[in-house]
Parts: C-alpha cells; structure tokens; sequence
C-alpha cells in the first residue's frame, strides 16, 4: 500500500481549527498562508476547499495570511502555493468531510455510507431528519489533528473558470492596501539616499519639522521619516525636506562596462553543484556567454503598509509574500516576543518576489512605535526604485561538445550570480530599517537557496537528456546592490542561455531547433509541450527569413520539478524589436482555475517581455540613478503582442507550480527569433535599441 504523503503545511499545522472555523451559521471560513498576490489563489484554494467539502462558493470565506488565525505556510512563493498550499487545503478539507460524516452518520442513526451531503448538509434517505456542519459543532472537537481521509473530493468546482471574488473592490477602489485607513492614523514618507543603505551624513531636524504639513519628524541614526495628517500636504513637504539632509554611501559602488565585467571582478565561492555522467569524447564543440543586469521589481503601485502600537502590542497590516517570517523579523528587531506582534495580509498591486513589502512594514512599525499612534506609511516611487531589494545579475557560461551521432555527450554550465534570497524569516532581521536605527540589527551574511530549488542557480541543471552534465557556481556574497527574490530567481536567465545554446548547437550542425531539442527529451509531458507548440505556431510551416521577422522558441520545466513551458515569439525587427505575437502551451497537471492559469501565463510573459526588452537598472558612484519610469521603462500598454496560451489539462495528473514558468522561455524565444530575422546572436539583455545597434556593430 502506498504511504499517505502528508504535506509540510499539514505538518506545521497539525490542528483543523487552524484551517477551517465555523463560526457563522452557513458558512465556513477558510485559513490559509497563502495570500493573494495578483495570481488569482483565492479562488483556487477556495475551489480546492468547496470540492473537499461538498459546499458552494457562496459559503466560503477566504482569509488569506493573519498570524493571529491561520496555518504558518513560508513565503507564498516559488509557484506553490496549488501544489503544496492546494494539496494541505485538500487534506484538511477532507478529513473536515469525514469526521463530521461520521458525526452525521450518528446523528441520523444511519451508516456512513448512507449519508448524502449537498451544500454542507448530512441527509440520508433512510432518515427525514437532516444536519449539518454547524449543527454537529458540539459533537466534535475542531482543535484535534489532522488524520488521513478514505473520502474523494468531487470534481464540480475544480477545472472551472469562476471569477475571482477581489475583482470587484480593486475595481472601485477599495481593494488594495493603499486603499485602508484607520482611525486616528497618520501618514508617513521616508527620506533615503540614492541607495536604500545610505548613510545620513547631516540633518538638520527642527527645519523639517518646521514645514508646512509636517507634525512629526521621526529620526534614529541613519532612519528618517516625516509625519503629518494631510498626505498631499507630507508628499510635498518631503520634497523639500531632503533640502536639509545629507546623504553618504555606506559603501563606494562597483562600476564596470557591463555585467559580465562587473561579475567576474568580484571575489565569489565556486562549487560544482550538479554532476551526472560521464564525459565522452566530442567532435564539435561550442561556447558562448549570456547575462542579466539588476532588474526592479517595479510594481505599478509603490510599496505601503499600515502599523498600530498599542499597550505593547504592534499589529501591522502588510502585502508581505509571508505573514509569519515578517512577524518572526519585526519580533526580532523590537525584542518582543511573537505573541506581541500580529501581521494581518492585505492586497498590494502585484507583487514578483521580496520586493519593498517587508521593508515598508518596519518603517510603519517603527514610526508607531516612536509616536504612539496609527502610522500609514507609503514608499514613493523613487523609494521603491532604489531601497527595495533587486532581482540579482548574473553571468552564464556554457561550452558543450556532441558525438558523432549529433548527440551533446558533454555539457558545462558554470554561472556567477549573488544571493536570490534575503527574506525575512531567516537567520537574524532581514529589514532594511533595522539594521538603519540605533541599536538596530546588524546586516545578515548573505546565503543562496540549495538545489534542487536554487536561486541564482535555479534551472541551471538542463532536463535535456546530455550524456555528461556538470554545473559549477561562483557565488558572490558581496553584492553592488542589494539583492533578493524576483519572480523566477535564476531561471530566467539560465533558461535564456540554455535555450539560446541549444539553437545556437542546432545551427553548428544544421538541424532543426525543435528537432534538436526533441533528440535530446526523454520526457514524454516536454516533448508534448513542444510538439503542440510547434503546431499552432506553425514552426514546420516557417519560410526563409526575410531579414525582417523571425520565429524563435524557447523551453523549460521550471525548477525541473514544476509546470512545463513551451514559448513561440514571432517578432519584427526595424530600429527597435516589435513582439508581434507570442504562443505558450504549458502543462501545469490538473488546472483548478483554467482562466486564472492563463491569466498567470499571460502576465508571466508580459512581464518578462518587459525584462527582456527594457529593463535595467542603472548606477554611477553616487547611487541608483534610474529612479523614476523615465530612467527605467517597463512594457507599456501599446507594445503588449497578442498572446495565445495553449493548456494541456491532465487532471489524472498532481497540480504543478505555474507562475513562474513562462519567464524563461521567453527571452530565449525572442533572442531566437531575432537571430532568425537578422542573423545576429544577442546574449546579453535587455534587448534595447542601444544594445540591438551595438550587436549590429559588432558583427559588422
């Protein structure tokens, strides 16, 4: 008999009360750890949970992400929040089902077989009599652990499209957390230097506090906020509070011409992390260089969050990624202990990794903690440009050789990158304002994710089938720039580099790509990805290049483990790249929510559209110098190419990870198309304009 798997937040959370309460006659509420990011979970878990219950949506409550009430599930993050936060809702859903079946079962005076449930109530057609969850509350105890279920969940709401329920308030403003007020709070801005870890080197308080709109000025060391109860008014009164401060760097800044400079002049820790096989004697060889530069998280609405010290309690509202590692921090950093602090989830306005969420948090905190009273704290949008932590640059390095039968028999992938990972809930305090007060917390040693997750070497082990395979990592604590998780960690550039070799092998030795990639796939759920992929995006029906559009692919698993990727990029190249039209087929096992599936692949691509064609985030020695849209553009509305997602469904299949699998396909899909338009290889991004002409110039 196969062993029940019991999920980890099962695990953690042993007890049923702290996944489902029924405190309200006719409904049941559904606690998760896993929140709402933009990414549609809500009503995924909610659809898992109606299933396992044999209840309707309209009886579900969802609270996503409050340390008073609710299971500790991490960081919503890592595409697995349906695998494995799904798979706990399922299981705490069902054994729910059973025990108050049984409990039903007894009641009626009837087997357990004979029990029937519609919309959470227990009948049977022995009986007339009928109960239901809310009237068995008193035979049972909710606060015992989870057990195995023998029961199945149905299949009416899972696999359908239903709405998201948030929808509504976004739509009328008042959905986000931007968008709460408290009574009695105050609003507050920081005042930073050029980089989040600027040092202050003069300030003259008394001024700001003298001006318009300012009723507080809160400074400790190298923290430095303003306060008053008109927001207008504080915006303004900031701007001219920074006339009375001076900043330094904590550290000068490494320049060089470009990453790859920059990367190989810092000292790193080198590791073979993967290695498998063994090498065999090749015939052709090959060997190109790829990077990535520091990329924003640049969501559309700056980071913000609301805080209340009262009678030694703090309570925060945050659109933390992890509600408990924030709380375990903000413990830490104001040595309280963690019954003393509760971090309540609220919407922010999309959110790609550990952004500027858990920062804004302390700041909130720490003003309220100062004055005693109700703080709302907003980054601007230069706060958020240059203190949020940034998604880290790294160098990839591949050189592979094939046999005489045209198969790679050797592959070496080495890579240098800094830390994706510097979150709360860690070892020490990983907010930017603790380690800035007085008697603050001291900065962190910064770590790396181990494989077979990875960060900076996250999809850095190719799933193709090579007869050889090794991965070396140059890891380098010491960044330029702060740095930590954004959406996709290493794989989106690992997955551009390796995708970009495999047609740049393919055209060594003439073979199709497609072709190539199927040679070298055992995989049957890959090759089916590929395959209709190259069907509806018409890859065998291609013509000869006309030097002015192009048909690129790219491929990945993401972390080898999650959903399956397959991307198509038809673009146009004149004086810039124009996407005309990208297809994506994945398959991600059984879809809950098949709109929300293809919501979350259609934004992947977007955003990483963005990424491949225009972002960068700029530096000279005195700080960040792309602060605002003007120095770092993202995609804009007009330049989004139709995008078609094609969904292989297996609902046989375990629900896989789907929110970060299309953003490494897609470079790789791009930097394809345009060496099929023009002939010339782009291995370094963003594809600007500036660097599109530098490449021409060089292959001149």
């Amino acid at each position: 008999m196969k062993p029940i798997s019991v999920p980890l937040g099962i695990v953690k959370n042993p007890s049923l009360h702290q996944w489902l309460t029924f405190e309200k006659s006719g409904l049941i509420t559904l606690h998760s750890g896993k929140v709402e990011l933009g990414q549609g979970v809500e009503i995924a878990l909610q659809q898992i949970a109606c299933d396992a219950l044999g209840i309707d949506p309209d009886q579900l409550e969802f609270e996503g992400g409050n340390t008073l009430q609710g299971p500790d599930e991490g960081h919503t993050a890592g595409s697995q929040s349906i695998d494995q936060g799904g798979h706990s809702v399922r299981m705490a859903c069902l054994f729910a089902r059973q025990i108050f079946m049984l409990a039903a079962a007894d009641a009626l005076c009837v087997a357990p077989e004979a029990i029937e449930l519609e919309r959470g109530i227990f009948s049977s057609s022995g009986s007339d009599k009928t109960c239901s969850y809310w009237s068995l509350l008193h035979r049972l105890d909710v606060r015992q652990s989870i057990g195995a279920s023998s029961l199945m969940p149905s299949r009416r709401w899972v696999g359908q499209s239903i709405s998201r329920p948030d929808f509504v308030q976004k739509l009328s403003g008042t959905g986000f957390i931007h968008d709460v007020s408290v009574p009695g709070m105050l609003h507050a801005r920081m005042i930073r230097g050029s980089v989040g870890e600027s040092v202050i080197d003069f300030v003259d308080v008394q001024a700001m506090a003298c001006l318009p709109g300012v009723q507080h000025v809160v400074h400790s060391r190298d923290f430095l906020a303003v306060v008053g109860p008109d927001e207008a008014e504080l915006v303004k009164a900031t701007e001219k509070a920074r006339s009375f401060v001076r900043f330094a760097l904590k550290k000068s800044l490494t320049m060089a011409s470009d990453m790859e400079a920059l990367l190989l002049s810092l000292a790193g820790e080198s590791s073979t992390v993967h290695q498998q096989g063994v090498r065999r004697d090749a015939s052709v060889l090959h060997e190109a260089r790829y990077s990535r530069p520091y990329i924003a998280h640049a969501s559309i609405g700056p980071s913000c969050a609301l805080a209340k010290w009262t009678h030694g309690q703090m309570e925060v509202w945050s659109h933390t990624q992890g509600v408990f590692p924030l709380r375990s921090d903000l413990a830490k950093a104001f040595d309280l202990s963690l019954d003393a602090v509760q971090v309540i989830h609220l919407h922010g306005s999309g959110c790609y990794g550990h952004n500027g969420a858990d920062d804004v948090a302390f700041d909130a905190a720490f003003v309220s903690f100062k004055l005693g009273v109700p703080i709302r704290m907003q980054w601007s949008r230069e706060d958020e440009m240059t203190a949020s932590p940034l998604g880290a640059p790294s160098l990839v390095n591949i050189r592979a050789g094939v046999d005489s039968a045209g198969r790679i028999c050797d592959w070496n992938l080495s890579l240098w990158s800094h830390s994706h990972l510097t979150r709360p809930g860690g070892a020490g305090v990983n907010l930017l304002g603790a380690w800035q007060v007085d008697g603050g917390s001291e900065k962190p040693v910064p770590a790396d994710l181990p494989l077979p997750a990875g960060g900076g070497h996250r999809n850095a082990v190719a799933l193709y089938d090579f007869a050889h395979q090794q991965v070396d990592y140059f890891f380098i604590p010491d960044a330029t720039l702060r740095t930590s998780a954004l959406r996709s960690l290493g794989s989106y550039v690992n997955l551009f580099a390796m995708e970009s070799f495999m047609d740049e092998m393919a055209e060594k030795l003439s073979v199709d790509a497609l072709d190539f990639r199927l040679q070298h796939l055992s995989d049957p759920r890959a090759v089916a990805v590929l395959e209709r992929l190259a069907k509806v995006c018409g890859w065998r029906q291609q013509g000869e290049a006309d030097g002015l559009h192009g048909l690129g692919l790219g491929f990945g698993r993401y972390k080898n483990v999650a959903g399956y990727c397959a991307v198509a990029a038809l673009i146009r190249v004149e004086e810039i790249i124009t996407v005309e039209k990208i297809w994506a087929v994945v398959d991600v096992g059984l879809v809950v929510n098949p709109d929300g599936l293809i919501n979350q692949i259609e934004g992947g691509i977007i955003q990483s559209l963005s990424w491949t064609l225009k972002e960068q985030v700029n530096w000279d020695a005195s700080g960040i110098t792309s602060r605002t849209w003007a120095e770092y553009p993202i995609i804009a509305f007009s330049e989004i190419p139709e995008v078609e997602v094609h969904v292989i469904d297996r609902p046989e299949c375990p629900s896989l990870g789907s929110g970060e699998v299309a953003a490494g396909p897609v470079p790789a899909a791009v930097g394809n198309a345009l060496y099929r338009a023009i002939g010339i290889r782009a291995r370094h991004l963003p594809l600007t304009p500036e660097r599109l002409t530098q490449f021409i110039l060089n292959s001149a």
